[in-house]
């Protein structure tokens, strides 16, 4: 994954790709000094005052004659002067300042200027949580952002290229990849659409999305939009690429997948029998949650004889003072969860919460004794909306929400054909979809037999060795996995 690099110019010379590695040039006397440095990673004002202010003081006294001198020029503690690379590399992707006296010089002196950006209290995430694993989520300020990317991914080969968008807010977009790694073709085609946008303001990454999709008139999100580090940096190392703009916490990863959807990144910090599992109820979830009241609807509009003979004496007797068809019975339930889900989302966190629990008692006790609905119903539409809930991708859950109507429409028309009819129109709608030029249907269609690994279930890590083919990246095998050696124990031999 690493590029080969054989001496500080070549090293200097692929860090300058990233937009936030910087170099300052300062005169002493006659000679120039020049100090490499990430922006994103160091105290600027720490630099200024300590670093730069100090020695174009002390200058005007002493000459500098080589680099062993910056020691004692600059008050600073942790100084290091090294010729060795990799020494170099580690230690700027740590917050760490390169003085160079002259442009061919392999030996240099290290500064620490390390910030904290991203350490703070409340940075945890809010709409992508999980009870195991890490809880950092990113923030509005951009640096910041980049700044927790680079402390997980602690390589030179990060590149950061950032764009002006906007012809009024002149926001400033980064496109985040992996050199070595990512696909060009992938690199350019997001790089390209971000240039060609024409747009006034950019108030978020999800304007991004929307701007930067491959088909427009879908209700599927064809970018993963997510706010937890783990999950970007995830999506980086497999080869993919990363878009955020500055005043939004949340990144746009492309090329993405329907499976990408319904992964939670939890599923990683799990064993891979639980992680595959509990992925598998997720899945199972949006399917009824996508078809469980259509199905009743075409069950008890036109195909009574497919119902058991134990289920239809209480169903008939739930239904029977029901003044409504099933279908205006399930669209004022469907409805009316709606309001209280949208309702409950835009209110304050604590009243929405006790307006959801209660408002969602009240109204379907009300509804089931006023007798305009029954109260199998109740229970699947309740259900239908707890199972909704289980995708980790808001995006994705609004669409899910949004299909449902339209297959209980057709459910209501043509029954059980209808229902046949919308799976049948909505699977030929996902094959034809493309996420930055790729299939989003894969690994289903086209079959990519080895991309099964990390789809329906999560294979164990001894497998999950490769980057999944469909992304074409660069370099296909991640890390080569050893066998785990097991040594005997002493005591067991006794």
């Amino acid at each position: 994954m690493k590029t080969e690099i054989k001496n500080l110019q070549q090293f200097l010379k692929l860090t300058e790709q990233s937009s936030d590695f910087k170099t300052t040039v300062i005169l002493l006397g006659k000679q120039e000094v020049r100090i490499f440095y990430y922006s994103t990673l160091i105290d600027a004002k720490w630099m200024q005052q300590h670093l730069i202010l100090v020695m174009q003081n002390r200058s005007l006294d002493s000459k500098i004659k080589k680099i062993e001198d910056i020691k004692a020029w600059i008050p600073i503690n942790d100084i290091e002067i090294t010729d060795e690379l990799k020494n170099i590399q580690s230690k700027l992707l740590k917050g760490y300042a390169l003085v160079q006296l002259n442009e061919n010089d392999q030996k240099c002196a290290l500064v620490n200027l390390a910030d904290n950006h991203g350490l703070r209290e409340n940075n945890d995430t809010e709409n992508e949580f999980s009870v195991v694993g890490p809880k950092i989520g990113f923030v509005e300020d951009l640096d910041t952002n980049i700044n927790l990317l680079r402390t997980e991914i602690n390589i030179s080969n990060l590149i950061i290229k950032e764009i002006m968008v906007g012809t009024t807010s002149k926001t400033k977009v980064v496109i985040i990849y992996i050199d070595g790694v990512t696909n060009e073709q992938h690199i350019k085609i997001m790089e390209q659409r971000l240039t060609d946008l024409d747009i006034d303001v950019v108030f978020d990454s999800s304007n991004l999305a929307q701007m930067l999709s491959d088909n427009s008139k879908t209700p599927f999100p064809l970018f993963v939009s997510t706010e937890r580090r783990d999950r970007v940096v995830y999506s980086l190392i497999n080869g993919k690429v990363a878009v955020i703009s500055d005043g939004s916490p949340y990144f746009v990863i492309g090329p993405s997948t329907l499976f990408d959807f319904f992964i939670s990144a939890e599923d990683y910090y799990l064993p891979w029998i639980l992680g595959s599992f509990f992925r598998l109820i997720r899945i199972f979830g949006v399917l009824f949650s996508l078809f469980a009241t259509s199905m009743y609807v075409a069950i008890t509009t036109f195909h009574y004889e497919v119902i058991p003979q134990d289920l239809l004496s209480p169903l008939i007797f739930s239904r029977m003072n029901v003044p409504f068809t099933p279908f205006f019975e399930v669209l004022f339930l469907e409805i009316t969860i709606e309001f209280l889900r949208e309702a409950g989302a835009r209110l304050p966190t604590k009243i929405g919460q006790t307006l959801g629990i209660v408002g969602g008692i009240v109204i379907g006790q009300a509804a089931v004794e006023a007798a305009l609905t029954s109260n199998v119903l109740l229970i699947l539409v309740s259900l239908s909306a707890l199972a909704s809930f289980t995708t980790p991708i808001y995006m994705m859950s609004n669409a899910i929400r949004f299909l449902r109507f339209p297959i209980i429409i057709l459910s209501a028309v043509w029954g059980g054909i209808g229902i046949f009819i919308g799976v049948g129109f909505l699977f030929i709608h996902v094959i034809r979809l493309k996420s930055l030029g790729s299939p989003y249907a894969v690994p289903i269609f086209p079959l990519r037999i080895k991309d099964f690994k990390d789809s329906f279930i999560r294979s164990s890590f001894q497998i999950l060795n490769k980057r999944p083919q469909y992304l074409r990246p660069k370099t296909l095998i991640k890390y080569v996995p050893n066998p785990v050696k097991q040594q005997k124990n002493p005591l067991d031999e006794e």
